[in-house]
């Protein structure tokens, strides 16, 4: 320990500190990158209240379609109960055309308001019908629509799995030094420890990172439609002085090696360079605690993070 604080003094004592516009240039650069992090979680979660939503309503209209099939076939026995009242009052008519005219009229306006019922409950069951058709067309369409959509979700969902396995394959290599590749919330994660990538206190990708580097570029170039954020970790310990050329702190560190990160990835011309995105997030999104040496070596990290582009799940949910 007093031989690395002595080339810590050594190399603060050769570094010159970084003008404070490039220093604010970085921390606007984060803050802008961080919104755009949070914006992606956001339109995830979006995407996720959208589904509930429709299944809701999708409920609802079965709900309501059972219900509306429960009053046509009320008003269709009251039409048949009417019907049947009708042909009782059309015979007694006829036995009775012989009695007085006063009974004959009697008769004849309880007809026509027997005639007018049913008139109405027909309309009204016409009405009803023609409800329950555009209920059930409207229910089929929602249907279609979120199964498109969850077919659309599941595309992804089976693509990014894929490029996970694919990754996993490539860089089967660095098993066990330090490197982790994962799938979770719909985006797959390439973990790379300090340990593989970086000497202390320096932003220079050594040998064996740079090929683990590489391999993840390979993959990238065949798969032009994923956007990629490259994330910069350090743990908590402070950085005093200039180290290595000029560090102000653990921001400018995590800044400085992921966009060495990203300059490497960029080398390979297959890769869309709108695609790539740096950003340092320093000390304040741990995986451990920095209580110890093991967790504050896991601390110590680069993260590329792959998002499949949503574009089309977007637009179809704006046409519901």
């Amino acid at each position: 320990m007093k031989k690395i604080g002595l080339l810590i003094v050594v190399i603060i004592s050769m570094s010159s500190c970084v003008s404070k516009k490039i220093y604010n240039d970085l921390e606007n650069k984060y803050t802008d990158l961080k919104k755009e992090n949070h914006a992606l979680a956001d339109e995830n979660e979006e995407l996720k209240k959208a589904k509930s939503l429709l299944e809701m309503q999708n409920d609802s209209l079965k709900t309501e379609l059972n219900k509306l099939k429960s009053d046509r076939d009320k008003l269709q026995a009251d039409c048949t109960a009417t019907a049947n009242n009708l042909k009782t009052l059309q015979s007694s008519y006829a036995a009775l055309e012989k009695n007085s005219s006063e009974a004959l009229e009697s008769n004849m306006n309880k007809n026509r308001e027997l005639l007018a019922q049913l008139a109405a409950k027909e309309k009204a069951l016409a009405a009803e019908q023609d409800r329950l058709n555009k209920m059930r067309d409207e229910l089929s369409a929602n249907s279609k629509r979120l199964s498109e959509l969850e077919s659309m979700i599941a595309a992804k969902d089976a693509a990014m799995k894929k490029l996970k396995d694919t990754l996993s394959k490539a860089l089967n290599a660095f098993e066990g030094k330090g490197l982790t590749v994962e799938q979770k919330n719909g985006k797959v994660y390439v973990s790379m420890e300090n340990k593989l990538l970086f000497q202390t206190g320096s932003w220079a990708v050594g040998s064996e990172g740079r090929k683990a580097i590489v391999e993840v570029g390979k993959v990238l170039a065949q798969n032009p439609d994923i956007t990629v954020l490259i994330e910069g970790h350090t743990d908590n310990d402070k950085i005093l002085g200039n180290i290595g050329g000029g560090i102000e702190n653990n921001w400018d560190l995590s800044t400085k090696r992921a966009t060495a990160v990203v300059n490497i990835l960029a080398e390979n011309s297959g890769i869309q360079k709108r695609n790539l995105t740096a950003a340092g997030r320093g000390e304040f999104a741990p995986l451990m605690s920095n209580d110890s040496p093991e967790g504050k070596a896991k601390n110590r990290r680069i993260e590329i993070i792959l998002t499949p582009k949503l574009d089309e799940i977007s637009k179809m949910l704006n046409e519901f």
